[in-house]
Parts: C-alpha cells; sequence; structure tokens
C-alpha cells in the first residue's frame, strides 16, 4: 500500500480498496453515530457494502441512527425493478443494517414531477446539515454520480441525459442496451462539494486514464471528478491497476 501526500491511497487488490473504505465508514459511525453517509451504486462500492453489512453483523458497528443519502437514481425505472438504485441499496446494505427508508433518502426517478423531486432531495440535504462522508466512484469518461462530461462545478440535484458511453457501460446490468434509462436525477458537482469528507474508490485499468485526468489534470468540465481537486477533505482509495497511469511519490 502507498500513500502520498495528494490523498491517494494505491492497494494492490480490489479486495483491499474496500476494506480501507469501508474502515472510514465504520470510523465515522463510531465518532458520530448519527452520522449523515452519502452512498453510491454501481459494481465497484458493493465489496464496501459486504463488508459494513458483516462489521454489523458482528456487532463492530451500529446504524441504528445513521441517515443516508444516495447520489442518484434512474428516471422511470420502477422503483422495485431489479436495477432501480432503491432496490440495490435495499439489497446490499439498507435492509441488513437496519436502516428504515425514513432515513434512507435516494431520487425519486418516477416522480411526476422530476424538477421538484430533484429540488426536494437537495433540500433535505441541507435540513440535515448536509453530507459527513461521500462516497463516490469514477466512470471511464470521469464522470462522478451522473454529472456527465460538460458538468458545472456549481450544479445541483437535476435531472440529466447520459451519454452513450454510460449507457454503453451500465448496460451489463441489464437484459439489453435498450433497456438502460436515458435520463437520471444526480446530485450536482456543486451538491457533492459540500460534503464534509469525500472517499472515493476507483478499482481496474479501465479507470487508470479517467484516475490519472481527475487527479493530475486541469480542473474541467471535460473530467467532471477534476473538480474534487478543489475539495479541503478527499482521499481516493484506488489499486494498482487503477493507478497504472499515476506518478507518485514512493512507488516502486
Amino acid at each position: 500500500m502507498i500513500i502520498n501526500r495528494t490523498n491517494v491511497v494505491v492497494c494492490e487488490h480490489a479486495d483491499e480498496v474496500a476494506d480501507h473504505v469501508a474502515q472510514k465508514f465504520v470510523d465515522l459511525i463510531h465518532s458520530k453515530p448519527d452520522a449523515v453517509l452519502g452512498l453510491a451504486t454501481g459494481g465497484t462500492p458493493v465489496g464496501v457494502y459486504q463488508r459494513l453489512v458483516t462489521r454489523h453483523r458482528d456487532g463492530q458497528v451500529s446504524f441504528a441512527k445513521v441517515t443516508t443519502f444516495n447520489l442518484d437514481e434512474y428516471v422511470g425505472l420502477p422503483v422495485d425493478h431489479s436495477q432501480s438504485y432503491r432496490s440495490f441499496m435495499q439489497k446490499m446494505l439498507l435492509d441488513d443494517v437496519g436502516i428504515p427508508q425514513s432515513r434512507s433518502f435516494i431520487p425519486a426517478g418516477n416522480a411526476i414531477d422530476l424538477e421538484a423531486a430533484a429540488n426536494d432531495h437537495e433540500m433535505k440535504i441541507q435540513s440535515m446539515g448536509g453530507i459527513d462522508l461521500q462516497l463516490l466512484g469514477i466512470g471511464q469518461n470521469g464522470h462522478i454520480a451522473f454529472n456527465e462530461p460538460g458538468s458545472a462545478k456549481q450544479s445541483r440535484t437535476r435531472v440529466v441525459s447520459l451519454t452513450r458511453s454510460t449507457i454503453e457501460a451500465n448496460s451489463r446490468f441489464f437484459d439489453r442496451l435498450e433497456d438502460v434509462p436515458t435520463q437520471a436525477i444526480t446530485m450536482g458537482i456543486g451538491t457533492i462539494l459540500e460534503s464534509k469528507s469525500i472517499v472515493i474508490m476507483a478499482v481496474g485499468e479501465s479507470k487508470s486514464a479517467a484516475v490519472k485526468n481527475a487527479i493530475h489534470g486541469s480542473i474541467t468540465p471535460d473530467c467532471p471528478a477534476s473538480f474534487l481537486q478543489a475539495h479541503p477533505s478527499v482521499t481516493w482509495y484506488i489499486d494498482s491497476a487503477a493507478a497504472c497511469q499515476l506518478e507518485l511519490p514512493g512507488r516502486t
């Protein structure tokens, strides 16, 4: 494992990445039992949620007072669809650690008024005093949440159209490419940057170019994750494959 002054933790493999990120959440909950957690979906954080469930079952951490907010949700997908982010979160974490839906907030992608639903998600975050620790992944095009290239730094929770590359990347979770929703409600970059602390995960060589651009490149809407450079408390947890294009002190 390598840790450098730019808050990049390079691990040998994905399991080690998940170990470190899960421990960050456990440490926060121990110090602040009513913590507000920002959660992500997709394949990357699954290992983190598995570890949190295990720690909960072993009595090492309690989620009794925790509140969660998810980054995003597909537009138009039934809530009980196997690929809705509500279904994902219930299955992967919320049901097993006992967080009720009254304390777990996911944008309402089936709302009649999507703009109002986006504003409601934003206001609920603010009413809770903001997010204490936000978990992120990164897309191959540098997107965070569903903030695609071109998203503004000041953007708030809103409805967005997904790029072709994101739709194709997410199609692995669906039976057919045409089944993937083309829109989502997502927290904005401005919303994410108001989190008190952020952890971002990346595993696999396919993410290495985006990781390099986000950490070492210019801060630009072309790589939305690059805006994290302006945040005072961001830690990257990446495996050696995702780090292969980085030049970090102490690497051999």
